[in-house]
């Protein structure tokens, strides 16, 4: 696991209440994609494992760290969906919560880690709440999940919730300009295109995602003016709904710049085609095109089996209609 600085803060902080005995037996961690939730867990668990610590640290050379560090501690469990499922089901459930009811094996602390929350089904989480109420002795949960406001409520109310929040702009930037060889004005766009995950940042900087964005926003005027549908091969791909929140932002980047709110836009690299877009169209357009690719994009995330390319058609033919007697208005 990959560790970040911008995670030595909160595992101070958690595991400060720990070492006072005050841990929570059910800890629910909110994190954007590219935040490291998946590393700040490994390192929980494995303070919570070791069987010598040194003050926060695990000391890395007992029995309990050997097998951490091979992952293959008997009582360091992983609740997940399996291959080619996209939930977990309450027989996988009973299969872990029924083994944390026996001895430890390693006569130490239990760790179940739930990587997505959000998997888990309605009957999955109810089979999970009466162990949450009434854990077994040095059993510790670990829940992870990007929107906890989708989890029952029954579920959330028994866990201990913590907002691993971005980092300061400033600080992601150092870091990022460390990893990777761009521009300033590349990885401030990138950080606020990723919601401030510095991780998630970095992995849009790549080459290949980063010029992709790049071939959107310069097929964006010509669609605006000419043909809606030649925006289609920029936008149908697998990552079509990554896209289309690039349009987004951008789309939200000409309102803040109508409003005199230049400094706020997240597409700071795009500055012209952002100023064009502004000018062109008036403010009601663009709140309607916003709305119309967020429905865009949630049909791409959420409708099973979706034909990608006759939704993203049929989205830029209606754009395309609506924009017509806006194209030559004035901003509102």
């Amino acid at each position: 696991m990959i560790w970040y600085p911008w995670l030595n803060q909160p595992y101070r902080q958690i595991l400060s209440q720990h070492q006072a005995g005050r841990g929570h037996h059910a800890l629910l961690l909110q994190a954007l994609p590219g935040m490291g939730d998946a590393s700040l867990v490994w390192g929980i668990s494995r303070w919570l494992m070791c069987q010598r610590r040194d003050g926060l640290k695990s000391c890395g050379e007992c029995h309990a760290c050997q097998l951490m560090q091979a992952h293959t501690h008997p009582d360091w469990y992983s609740l997940e969906a399996e291959k080619g499922k996209s939930s977990i089901g309450i027989d996988a459930v009973r299969s872990i919560t029924e083994k944390l009811y026996h001895h430890a094996q390693q006569g130490g602390a239990k760790v179940v880690w739930i990587p997505d929350a959000a998997q888990l089904t309605e009957a999955a989480a109810n089979a999970l709440l009466k162990t949450l109420e009434e854990p077994p002795k040095n059993t510790w949960f670990l829940l992870c999940s990007q929107q906890p406001a989708q989890l029952l409520a029954t579920l959330r109310s028994r866990c201990l919730n913590f907002h691993l929040s971005p980092p300061d702009e400033a600080q992601s930037l150092n870091w990022l300009l460390k990893q990777v060889s761009t521009t300033e004005q590349d990885g401030i766009t990138a950080l606020r295109l990723s919601g401030g995950a510095p991780a998630a940042a970095l992995s849009l900087l790549e080459e290949k995602r980063w010029a992709a964005r790049q071939s959107l926003c310069n097929a964006l005027p010509t669609a605006l003016r000419e043909d809606m549908l030649s925006l289609l091969p920029a936008l149908n791909t697998d990552d079509a709904a990554q896209r289309t929140g690039w349009l987004c932002a951008l789309l939200v980047d000409a309102l803040k710049w109508q409003q005199g709110g230049g400094q706020y836009i997240a597409n700071v690299d795009r500055q012209a085609l952002i100023a064009d877009m502004a000018l062109q169209l008036p403010t009601s357009a663009l709140h309607e095109s916003v709305r119309q690719w967020m429905v865009c994009r949630d049909r791409l995330l959420n409708v099973v089996a979706v034909n990608r390319e006759l939704l993203l058609t049929d989205q830029l033919l209606g754009w395309e209609q609506m924009l017509t007697p806006a194209a030559s208005g004035q901003t509102e």
